[in-house]
């Protein structure tokens, strides 16, 4: 029976370490870590308004081979029969003879290409360039902002899990001082609204707690939509991250224009309107064109079944009711709206490059600013801490240091991750994102 009780123990110490060792979470359990270089990828690669964005792109490149193909020969063919109820027929001296066959086979090939237009060829070419150019700064500046909305929304998640820290460090604090209130409560030194003080005061970090929390989800499920992940998927991000700025003087504006998506689209799109009035100018020319072509019609009552002919003319519109003035004139109106638009738009940037500036330097007044609050608002719940104890403070002083030191490490955690932001708003700014 003694070695049967040692065996029973032996083989309950292997059990209890076998489950132990079994439960553990192994590191396929343990989130992966996800790093800000890496969400901005997938979102590059996997954002939809992007993917949308990029068959535009794709369009464009199509629109200029299809006015490209003004400036080569339109050759068009035909084939056909015709079934007629009596031939054509002429009379001669009194006698019908017939022209042609009662049902005949026809035919043809023709090419024709324009000689000059006075420039309206060329014009709609270029449109269709800069069209496609507009569509690729456009898409550049989507990136940007979806880029900055990933740079947003990952900080953003960081500062709330530094701030449910804080607030679980306080809703702890707030037991800890519940728990010595309670205990002088039973000593008879204190009355019972300190306990209900305490306990009201917990329920208010509980309710701040799960405010928290729910934010933190909705931002994991935006950040999941911008970078194309499941709504479900969570991962540890990097604390440390941090954006660089590598241009903190002052860089020259027509540099950031040159770097910014939406300036350059704008000023594409200023050129574009310069091409349609051009284009719209030419309506009032004429046109030069050639043209050859082989016509076959079934006849054996004429001696020629298949014509060859060659022709150049020239063609120009007498009136259309001033669809062509009306048209000039919408080109006019719309190259003065599109300066406007550029101009208005290089005014933005020279903007948020000033704002982005000094919040980055209102940010870093913050955090100092934040650092000395800590140190005085944890020394400050020290001193009433102990003066509580000491029964010579009361629980509201002790209280209120509580919720100073969070709102303290809050405001340092906030001015942490607004600078960071701040960082990244200013590379946008200046054209470097």
């Amino acid at each position: 029976m003694k070695f049967l009780h040692v065996d029973s123990i032996i083989y309950a110490t292997v059990a209890l370490f076998g489950f132990f060792f079994i439960t553990l979470p192994s590191p396929a359990d343990a989130l992966e870590t996800l790093s800000l270089a890496d969400c901005i990828s997938s979102a590059k690669v996997n954002n939809k308004a992007l993917k949308t964005a990029a068959w535009d792109i794709q369009k464009g490149s199509e629109t200029i081979r299809q006015k490209d193909s003004s400036n080569y020969p339109r050759i068009d063919a035909q084939v056909g029969y015709t079934m007629q109820l009596e031939p054509q027929a002429v009379i001669i001296s009194g006698r019908v003879a017939e022209t042609q066959e009662p049902d005949y086979l026809f035919g043809g090939v023709a090419a024709t290409y324009t000689l000059y237009d006075f420039g309206r060829r060329a014009a709609t070419l270029e449109q269709a360039k800069l069209a496609n150019a507009v569509t690729s700064n456009s898409f550049q500046a989507l990136t940007v902002n979806v880029t900055l909305q990933v740079i947003e929304l990952y900080f953003g998640i960081l500062e709330l899990e530094k701030l449910i820290d804080t607030t679980v460090q306080e809703s702890n604090q707030l037991e800890q001082h519940h728990n010595i209130a309670q205990a002088l409560y039973d000593e008879g030194v204190v009355t019972r609204n300190d306990i209900l003080q305490a306990d009201v005061r917990l329920a208010g970090v509980k309710q701040k707690l799960l405010s928290l929390r729910n934010s933190r989800g909705n931002r994991w499920l935006q950040l999941n939509h911008l970078t194309g992940k499941p709504s479900s998927y969570r991962a540890e991000l990097d604390s440390k991250t941090a954006i660089s700025v590598y241009e903190s003087q002052a860089i020259n504006e027509e540099t950031a224009f040159i770097r910014r998506g939406e300036i350059m689209a704008l000023r594409r799109s200023s050129e574009l309107a310069d091409s349609a009035v051009t284009e719209s100018r030419s309506n009032f020319f004429p046109e030069l064109y050639s043209r050859f072509a082989v016509d076959y019609v079934q006849n054996d009552k004429v001696r020629e079944q298949a014509v060859m002919s060659a022709s150049i003319g020239i063609k120009v519109n007498i009136f259309d009711g001033f669809a062509s003035t009306a048209i000039k004139n919408r080109a006019v109106l719309e190259r003065s709206k599109s300066r406007e638009a550029l101009a208005e738009a290089e005014s933005q940037v020279r903007l948020e490059i000033s704002m982005a500036k000094n919040d980055r330097l209102v940010a870093a007044e913050r955090i100092a600013v934040a650092e000395t609050s800590i140190k005085q608002s944890r020394e400050n719940l020290r001193i009433n801490q102990e003066r509580y104890k000491e029964r010579v403070g009361t629980a509201t002083e002790v209280l209120d240091a509580q919720t100073m030191l969070s709102q303290s490490q809050t405001e340092y955690f906030r001015a942490i991750f607004d600078q960071q932001i701040a960082n990244a708003r200013y590379q946008k700014a200046i054209g470097k994102l």
